[in-house]
């Protein structure tokens, strides 16, 4: 007798639904088209869109949709530790500490930490996070996040904690970000992610970031390829001792279909 299916639970055929309907996106071009040319439109020197929000009150640089992102990734991976890099008014310290104030607040985790790292820090910047209630779960760390004192702080600061993600998103150069991948990367557990900021700027078009030193072939997004070309080839171990693997999630950029990361939302395999 042929065995029946089991039947989907409400929630399961919803995420089945998500899975089957994001499948298409990719392959559809008219929808990336509009995708692409409501992006261009919105980008720095245009609308300058990105520069529009606030999360609990603090400026935050970054595109709601990859919010969005970030805040299904949380949920899902529940980390006790965010690192980020890069700090801006710090308002990605602030979402990332409000998610882990929730994940608290649900029995999820226990003394979740956000660790902020930007070589420089301007004074009004450091006055609204000390002001702000979630201070408490936000460390600072002044100073270049490539530095080796720095790193071995972060290293430290993570010890004793169970699930880490880390968000890349200060200097944009190649070097750089690859020099923070081959740092932090590896303080990733497994099942949790690294993700890499502005990764869109090795698809911008020509002129949309001329007056910065990073562009097409010296970007985030540049910097990812070789970082995962690397591990490829060498083979490498995270801080736990285990084999070190990440994969490019593009089922995320694909459902938000509006993103600054695309490649760059790399999970730990």
């Amino acid at each position: 007798m042929k065995e029946e299916t089991p039947k989907m639970t409400p929630l399961e055929q919803y995420r089945h639904d998500i899975t089957e309907r994001v499948a298409g996106y990719r392959g559809n071009p008219e929808l990336q088209t509009a995708a692409r040319g409501f992006f261009e439109q919105i980008g720095i020197g245009k609308a300058n869109y990105v520069y529009n929000f606030t999360w609990l009150g603090v400026p935050i640089l970054q595109i709601p949709q990859d919010l969005q992102a970030l805040q299904e990734i949380i949920w899902a991976v529940k980390p006790d530790l965010i690192i980020e890099t890069g700090v801006a008014w710090g308002g990605s310290l602030v979402f990332s500490a409000s998610m882990l104030a929730i994940l608290e607040a649900c029995g999820e985790i226990d003394n979740g930490r956000v660790v902020g790292i930007d070589i420089e820090i301007r004074p009004h910047n450091k006055q609204s996070l000390a002001a702000h209630p979630l201070s408490r779960k936000i460390t600072l760390l002044e100073g270049s996040s490539i530095d080796e004192a720095i790193v071995a702080q972060v290293r430290e600061l993570a010890r004793g904690h169970r699930r880490v993600m880390v968000c890349l998103d200060s200097n944009h150069t190649h070097e750089h970000v690859l020099a923070e991948l081959e740092a932090y990367a590896p303080m990733v557990t497994p099942g949790s992610y690294c993700m890499v900021g502005d990764t869109v700027i090795e698809d911008a078009p020509e002129g949309m970031v001329s007056a910065r030193p990073w562009g097409k072939g010296n970007s985030p997004k540049s910097a990812v390829w070789e970082y995962l070309r690397r591990l490829a080839a060498e083979g490498r171990s995270g801080v736990d001792g285990e084999p070190l693997r990440f994969e490019i999630d593009r089922h995320i950029e694909d459902k938000i279909l509006l993103t600054g990361s695309p490649d760059g939302y790399l999970k730990r395999v």
